[in-house]
């Protein structure tokens, strides 16, 4: 039987109805945490490079200052 709870003052509090006679021994098994997970770098995308080879476009700041020239 699995039961979830939350340990506050020294004190595992079910967050539902337990049927177990009052006096029970139990154990307790916390899983360990793991190890918080880096975000993806940009870099792992498939799309990451996919400009470089590109004579037309030397950076993304360039492309996108020429998307805004106004053309007339």
């Amino acid at each position: 039987m699995t039961i979830p709870a939350t340990y506050e003052n020294g004190v595992f509090k079910p967050l539902e109805d337990v049927n177990l006679t009052e006096g029970t021994r139990v154990e307790v098994h916390v899983p360990a945490e793991d190890a918080p997970k880096r975000p993806k770098s940009v870099r792992d995308s498939p799309i990451f490079g996919m400009w470089a080879d590109r004579d037309d476009i030397p950076d993304g700041v360039t492309y996108v200052n020429r998307l805004r020239e106004p053309r007339y």
